[in-house]
């Protein structure tokens, strides 16, 4: 058995850090890279491509809505060409920055209010598809297993990557549990870890209100803004290597 460990990294904004990006690093086999819209700038953006190529770790787009100052976790009323163009022009920023340093972008994963919209509404999802088959229809396709997205990515022949969430709680319905309401994100490391084994031995999670789910894992996901986030890594991927599951890149 093996599975991808990736985190939403870059986040941070001129004078202002998110995380422990270079700690982080050092863990995770996949990193999704903020863009510039909802964070990052070219500074960050540039500097987070370096330590990617540094610890031989892949490299995601991870778009949003123009959203800074929500963090792009706040839903926005956009036509699917305005976000075609949106998705399109943040991940030809980081690809450029991809190519100077002489790698380039492996997978595609929209992020916050965006991702959460695709995992329900399948115009959405199919747009999202749309841009990377353009962009570059070898990218993978990362979505929050059995969503919309993955669908979507089917029927559209690109190569996908199912996504579960080590640090966030979900509804009955597969879905993620709006970060409005309480006991969202997860705190508790050996909680975490447990349900992550769980997710991979036994292809099931425990919903917010008590109702065991089906899910598939072929990435898991650790946000990087959670303060925990360096330590669920760490533990993550020991129990992993410990279960004798092997952490490689998406």
């Amino acid at each position: 058995m093996k599975v991808d460990l990736n985190a939403d990294l870059g986040e941070g904004y001129g004078i202002y850090s998110v995380g422990n990006d270079e700690k982080i690093l050092e863990v995770v086999s996949s990193a999704n890279v903020a863009c510039g819209f909802h964070a990052g700038d070219p500074v960050i953006m540039e500097k987070t491509i370096k330590l990617c190529k540094k610890n031989n770790v892949s490299i995601g787009a991870h778009p949003s809505y123009p959203d800074r100052q929500g963090f792009g976790r706040r839903d926005m009323n956009l036509s699917t060409e305005e976000i075609s163009s949106f998705v399109t022009y943040q991940v030809g920023a980081l690809s450029a920055f991809a190519k100077v340093f002489d790698t380039k972008i492996s997978h595609f994963k929209a992020h916050g209010a965006l991702y959460n919209k695709a995992c329900k509404d399948s115009k959405i999802a199919k747009c999202l598809c749309e841009c990377v088959a353009r962009i570059d229809d070898s990218l993978i396709f990362v979505g929050l297993a059995n969503s919309e997205m993955i669908d979507a990515a089917k029927k559209m022949g690109l190569r996908y990557a199912n996504e579960v969430f080590a640090d966030r709680a979900y509804n009955r319905d597969g879905t993620l549990v709006s970060r409005t309401l309480e006991n969202s994100v997860l705190h508790d490391r050996e909680l975490v870890v447990k349900r992550i084994l769980r997710m991979l031995k036994e292809g099931k999670v425990e919903s917010i209100d008590g109702i065991d789910i089906d899910i598939k894992a072929d990435t898991i996901c650790v946000h990087g803004d959670t303060k925990e986030s360096l330590e669920f890594v760490r533990d993550i991927k020991s129990a992993l290597i410990n279960n004798g599951i092997e952490v490689c890149r998406v």
